[in-house]
């Protein structure tokens, strides 16, 4: 059995991303608002994006949609033991793909890189939670 350890990695490296991800948002924000092209209130309530932040807010938001599987089935692998060299891989996959997934949604946004970035990450997840299964069921 692996050393439990290695699965919190991972999760930390997917938590930088998603700092990184808000201070850029901020950012983007703060110049928006410093040209001119948004007002600091459409913030307080969320009425409106500028263009110069939408991609950023938006790519933000998908850190806690399937993420959310991804924390889920690391903490449970951790707690239960049930981690091991397939599971921590699998979640070094996902996070690679969060990272990957970012930098084209934040650059050129070709959902023809996107979708098979996103795949990639949604099939590790998707395998961590059948490898608990599995492991459950057997234990």
């Amino acid at each position: 059995m692996l050393s439990t350890d290695a699965t919190l990695w991972p999760m930390i490296a997917h938590a930088a991303l998603v700092f990184f991800l808000y201070w850029l948002l901020s950012r983007k924000r703060y110049l928006a608002v410093r040209a001119g092209s948004a007002e600091a209130g459409h913030f307080r309530e969320s009425r409106e994006e500028p263009p110069e932040s939408l991609a950023v807010h938006n790519n933000l938001k998908n850190q806690f949609e399937l993420p959310v599987l991804f924390y889920a089935a690391c903490l449970v692998l951790y707690v239960s033991t049930a981690d091991n060299g397939g599971t921590v891989a699998l979640a070094w996959i996902f996070v690679l793909s969060r990272y990957a997934h970012s930098y084209v949604h934040l650059t050129s946004n070709r959902l023809r890189y996107r979708r098979p970035i996103f795949m990639a990450g949604f099939f590790a997840v998707m395998a961590m939670w059948v490898w608990l299964a599995v492991w459950l069921a057997l234990n």
